[in-house]
């Protein structure tokens, strides 16, 4: 919980077997790269909002405000369109190899059909 409060997130520990809630912010949308000195979008709003569904997950309610209310659907949903309309597909051939720079591109990944392998490394 140290290393969690250092990087500015709270744990809630939720009742026996529900695991833990995660509170974070509020973040910035966006953040300047440092490497390029642009600024980039860098956080999770699109992907908590559509992409976290489950039993513990409402995406509607995982995106917030500071004071706790949550954002309007239309205006993550706007974030989603520039998002798409700002994305480059690269095709894969058998063998190739991608590095990318995590600040330029968030991780930002399409679906895919095995055995292509994504395979992912963290450094500072």
């Amino acid at each position: 919980m140290i290393r969690a409060a250092k990087l500015g997130v709270r744990l809630e520990w939720l009742p026996e077997g529900g695991g833990v809630k995660t509170v974070t912010g509020p973040i910035p949308a966006i953040k300047t790269d440092e490497l390029r000195h642009r600024p980039v979008w860098f956080n999770s709003v699109v992907a908590a909002y559509t992409g976290w569904k489950d039993s513990r997950n409402d995406p509607e309610k995982a995106v917030t405000y500071g004071d706790g209310t949550p954002l309007p659907k239309d205006a993550v949903l706007a974030c989603l369109k520039v998002l798409e309309e700002e994305k480059v597909s690269i095709p894969w051939r058998h063998g190739d190899v991608l590095v990318l720079d995590n600040n330029a591109v968030q991780h930002s990944r399409k679906a895919f059909v095995p055995p292509r392998r994504v395979l992912a490394s963290l450094a500072k």
